[in-house]
């Protein structure tokens, strides 16, 4: 007759060791998922409008502080993030002698900025999800 006693730590040992490397590529995958690039400038991945230079970025500090600049105008406001969760509130803007289409173009992307709910990190690449998708390359001066 075999000893009970002498196979239980064994088999406790034998399941535990089959368990641990799921258990470590779970701490792994949470390790190696970016955080959000606080107090990194994001430029929008877009080319710039004809007759400027100026391509729209966002830059949030870890207190939840935004810098937005757009097309043509400029102002700030507030974040909160949480996890892959996002959500941007403008709390004033500044326009900049802004012609009508530069005005409505920057409309437009300050409401899909409002409406954004998630984000993700992909290298360098910072998606913003929301009805539209906004793509922001971190400035790497």
């Amino acid at each position: 007759m075999r000893d009970v006693c002498a196979t239980k730590p064994a088999r406790r040992i034998a399941r535990w060791s089959m368990l641990l490397p799921f258990v470590l590529l779970g701490f792994a995958a949470q390790a190696a998922e970016p955080s959000f690039p606080f107090d990194h400038e994001l430029r929008l991945d877009a080319t710039p409008q004809r007759g400027t230079k100026r391509i729209p970025s966002l830059q949030v500090a870890e207190n939840g502080d935004v810098e937005i600049d757009l097309w043509c105008v400029s102002g700030k406001g507030q974040a909160a993030i949480a996890d892959n969760t996002i959500t941007i509130v403008p709390t004033s803007m500044s326009n900049n002698q802004c012609s009508p289409d530069q005005l409505q173009k920057d409309e437009a992307l300050l409401a899909d900025i409002t409406q954004v709910t998630g984000w993700r990190r992909q290298g360098d690449l910072v998606v913003l999800n929301g009805p539209k998708t906004l793509r922001y390359r971190m400035s790497t001066n």
